[in-house]
């Protein structure tokens, strides 16, 4: 099969936060709080799959109220956050929904998601991930982290399945 194949046969969206949805960076104010920035071009795309029936669900290491909540108003409901055993989590939404691994998409872009990517059907990554998930991925998208990476996924998808029009004038 090959990529254009893999993108037509996405049916679910796993994924990860940090460094996939946001940049590699990380600000800590004086207080401690840790602000993150994502892409909006990327938040848009979220808002159409879900619009179009796409499932999309996250899983991250990390742990923001700040992250859940953007998300939930993109109207993403599966959203687990501080998660240390991501192919637990996975593996529990597959039995859950009774997904098909082979037609589900994951990005991230370092060691904590390498298992559930060896998963899935299309596993891909930001142009900036870590070295083995590079090793991994059957694509690798021209955006870094938090730069666009996954409205470039999302696009393909909606695009190959007559999903993404430009909206009437």
């Amino acid at each position: 099969m090959n990529h254009l194949e893999q993108f037509a046969s996405v049916k679910t969206f796993f994924f990860d936060v940090d460094g996939v949805l946001t940049n590699n960076q990380v600000l800590v104010t004086e207080e401690g709080h840790q602000l993150r920035s994502m892409n909006v071009r990327d938040g848009y795309a979220i808002r159409r799959a879900v619009d179009e029936g796409y499932r999309i669900c996250i899983i991250s290491g990390g742990s923001s109220e700040g992250v859940r909540s953007r998300l939930q108003k993109l109207g993403i409901e599966e959203i687990h956050l501080g998660v240390h055993d991501k192919i637990a989590v996975f593996e529990s939404l597959v039995k859950k929904y009774d997904f098909d691994p082979a037609h589900i998409l994951y990005m991230g872009d370092d060691l904590p998601d390498y298992k559930v990517m060896r998963r899935v059907g299309l596993p891909v990554c930001p142009a900036d991930s870590a070295p083995e998930i590079f090793s991994i991925a059957n694509y690798v998208s021209p955006y870094k982290g938090g730069e666009g990476c996954v409205r470039d996924v999302i696009e393909k998808v909606l695009r190959l399945n007559g999903h993404w029009a430009v909206p009437n004038h």
